[in-house]
């Protein structure tokens, strides 16, 4: 992940996380998502199942802080950013989302919180999935 031409943050085999924060989340839930996280079975075993969690794959995580997760695009062409917490509210709770995955044991990178970052990714799989708490 580069910010205006600076490498801010890079893993090797691991998750790239887009964290996006609403009204109603807090620090209780960013530590619930990171576990949730940590614990997923998403990477291959032996036999080639997705039954091994990130704990278990390597622990590595690109954390990329991503409020237009939370754009509403229901009605009209241009979507609303009601849902996403303003940054305020959301810079300190996906802190505490890396801060609970790197408790965990997971090496997390991040990009700069409100920057325009270019976020480079090779989707193995491809899988993405949405987790909530």
């Amino acid at each position: 992940m580069t910010v205006q031409g600076a490498v801010t943050g890079a893993i090797g085999p691991g998750l790239c996380v887009l964290v996006g924060v609403t009204h109603t989340d807090d620090e209780t839930a960013a530590a619930k998502l990171a576990d949730k996280v940590w614990r997923l079975r998403v990477f291959p075993d032996a036999d080639g199942v997705m039954n091994l969690p990130l704990a278990d794959a390597g622990g590595q995580a690109l954390v990329v802080s991503q409020f237009t997760l939370y754009g509403d695009t229901t009605r009209g062409r241009r979507p609303s950013w009601g849902e996403a917490a303003r940054p305020e509210q959301a810079e300190p709770l996906v802190d505490a989302f890396c801060a609970a995955l790197r408790e965990l044991g997971a090496t997390v990178a991040t990009g700069v919180f409100r920057a325009d970052m270019q976020v480079e990714l090779v989707n193995d799989g491809p899988v993405t999935l949405m987790v909530e708490v």
